[in-house]
């Protein structure tokens, strides 16, 4: 069977996993929400607190959501010993507020659970990485 996910009629068949049926097939996606004070502020309450109550439906749903804390960048090259630095390793304009492992049927649905999310109505930006889990 090739890498990855492959269609059969109506089901999908993913590498060193059994076959279901693709009505039923639901993928995970990690998602990352960027997003800072300013534009939370200048986002209407009522949007704000509409994103909050979606998230809260979504955790109630099974997701996992929480907010960033502060990160540290871990290294062990060749398996010589573990060196760590405090921050983050990649950058961005806007800095991460959150992250979220959600289940979908796709990425089109993932794309729609994210839109209505606090980071992607005040004036943030949402990441959606599907999730290819390891055999």
């Amino acid at each position: 069977m090739p890498t990855g996910k492959s269609k059969i009629g109506n089901l999908i068949c993913l590498q060193g996993c059994s076959c279901v049926d693709k009505e039923s097939f639901v993928a995970k996606f990690i998602t990352v929400g960027y997003g800072d004070e300013a534009g939370y502020k200048q986002t209407e309450s009522s949007l704000r607190d509409a994103a909050h109550a979606h998230d809260a439906r979504m955790k109630a749903a099974g997701a996992l959501i929480g907010i960033a804390g502060g990160p540290v960048q871990v290294r062990n090259p060749d398996d010589t010993g573990v060196q760590t630095i405090a921050g983050s390793f990649m950058h961005s304009s806007l800095p991460i507020a959150g992250f979220a492992v959600i289940e979908a049927k796709d990425l089109q649905e993932a794309i729609a659970l994210v839109s209505k999310t606090p980071c992607a109505v005040a004036h943030g930006v949402v990441e959606v990485w599907p999730l290819q889990e390891m055999p």
